[in-house]
């Protein structure tokens, strides 16, 4: 027995089956060409981490699991990294402690409170603050805010002297070039970041949830709470952890303001170190396990923000996701 196939009587004559049908070749080349873009990303950081891991294999051979201690010292070949990675950690936490607040207020100020034909002049000053080169935060850092704010740190290491914890993080001695100025700078480069990234998720809760809210009775602030937070939290996490990133993989500007001091201590107005400014101070005059050593710091903070923004895509994921099965 054959089987034949009619053809659907209410198709032109010599027209192909829908299901025959290919895409238009401009759409076939645009598909490819992305294809191709996000591989190309992908292969460009598997190269970065494959060469710059080669590049630093003599310091993780040499000191293996002592590079996590805290002894630099180049002239003796002693490499201990930790220092530096602690100088990371604390500048990136002061300036997230510092930027969250004032970025996620002025977001929802420009979206929830401030009227549009005002709120756009701001939003325009906040992205022109985003494209500020680091190496201008940086010398405007050195050479106007550090001095100005030192005054300032030895103010409060004389009222907090002899008092417990707050005398260790805040006490004399004080010096401008420091982790918390360092800190203040990144706060400064970050927020315009994290401002717009959050800007963008609140302006995406529907209007009727708002408005639900306030028919309910809910005010500003509630509605706040019970309408814009829960749409937009994954958004704004995901911003905050993508300025965490920039924050810690920052390098001139911190390079001048954090004071070149390889040392671990509480102490906040003293100088330090991170990752990314030792790279860049010491890189020209290093050779042997001295520079292998500063490849090996890049390949750690190469690492480091890779989590953190593996992190961030996560939660904003997790969140779309929750919002969905709502």
């Amino acid at each position: 027995m054959s089987t034949v196939t009619q053809a659907d009587p209410a198709a032109p004559a010599g027209s192909a089956h829908p299901l025959d049908q290919r895409r238009p070749l401009g759409d076939r080349g645009f598909a490819i060409l992305a294809l191709a873009s996000g591989l190309l990303v992908l292969v460009i950081l598997v190269l970065i981490a494959i060469t710059t891991t080669q590049q630093a294999s003599s310091w993780f051979t040499t000191e293996g699991w002592k590079i996590f201690t805290n002894n630099w010292d180049p002239a003796a070949n002693q490499f201990g990294a930790l220092s530096f990675i602690y100088g990371t950690i604390i500048t990136a936490i002061i300036a997230i402690v510092m930027a969250v607040p004032v970025s996620v207020g002025i977001a929802l100020l420009l979206t929830e409170v401030v009227p549009y034909r005002w709120s756009r002049p701001i939003v325009y000053v906040i992205d022109l603050l985003a494209v500020i080169p680091s190496v201008v935060w940086g010398l405007w850092g050195i050479l106007v805010f550090a001095p100005w704010i030192q005054h300032i740190y030895a103010h409060i290491g004389n009222v907090v002297q002899g008092v417990p914890v707050l005398g260790s993080l805040f006490g004399p001695p004080t010096s401008g070039a420091s982790f918390f100025t360092a800190g203040i700078i990144l706060a400064f480069m970050i927020t315009p970041i994290v401002t717009s990234l959050s800007r963008e998720v609140i302006a995406t809760v529907p209007a009727i949830d708002k408005e639900g809210a306030y028919a309910l009775g809910a005010t500003r602030l509630e509605m706040i709470r019970g309408a814009v937070w829960p749409h937009s939290q994954g958004g704004v996490v995901g911003a905050v952890l993508l300025g965490l990133g920039r924050a810690m993989g920052e390098t001139i500007a911190v390079a001048l303001v954090i004071g070149s001091a390889a040392v671990i201590t509480p102490h906040l107005f003293a100088p330090g170190y991170n990752m990314a400014a030792v790279i860049a101070n010491q890189f020209g005059e290093a050779s042997g396990v001295f520079r292998a050593a500063l490849m090996g710091i890049g390949v750690l903070l190469f690492v480091i923000t890779i989590i953190v923004n593996i992190v961030a895509r996560t939660i904003v994921d997790r969140s779309a996701r929750r919002k969905r099965g709502a």
